[in-house]
């Protein structure tokens, strides 16, 4: 799998505009990251960004994973995204999965519990 340094994936990426998930998209646009993927079981792409269904069917490694599913929806994708190995997760609220923590602790990938959102609009991202 390639690894793209700047290569962003929103994990429970939606199409409708009042979601965070969409809010955030849209501020990485802004912000000039191109690069973005969405998953999505029921999407193909929202706005030119290309949505896959499945972590498996991402065609890279991305730098960052900015999730956006509950915890109870995360926990049979653990595995899958430890393997994918991105470079940083990103627990957006109400994504905070302690099975995740472990094994992103466990598989040496660094995890933080924080909104894409601020760190966009304080310049942390």
């Amino acid at each position: 799998m390639a690894d793209f340094r700047d290569f962003i994936v929103i994990l429970g990426l939606s199409d409708d505009p009042h979601r965070t998930s969409n809010q955030a998209m849209e501020l990485l646009l802004k912000n000039g990251y191109k690069n973005l993927m969405g998953i999505h079981p029921q999407l193909s792409e929202v706005q030119g960004v290309k949505i896959v269904s499945s972590v498996g069917q991402l065609p890279a490694r991305p730098h960052t994973l900015t999730l956006y599913l509950r915890p109870d929806k995360l926990e049979s994708l653990v595995p899958s995204i430890i393997k994918l190995n991105p470079g940083r997760i990103i627990m957006n609220p109400g994504s905070e999965s302690e099975v995740l923590l472990k094994a992103a602790n466990k598989a040496q990938i660094p995890i933080e519990a924080a909104c894409t959102l601020v760190l966009l609009r304080t310049r942390q991202f």
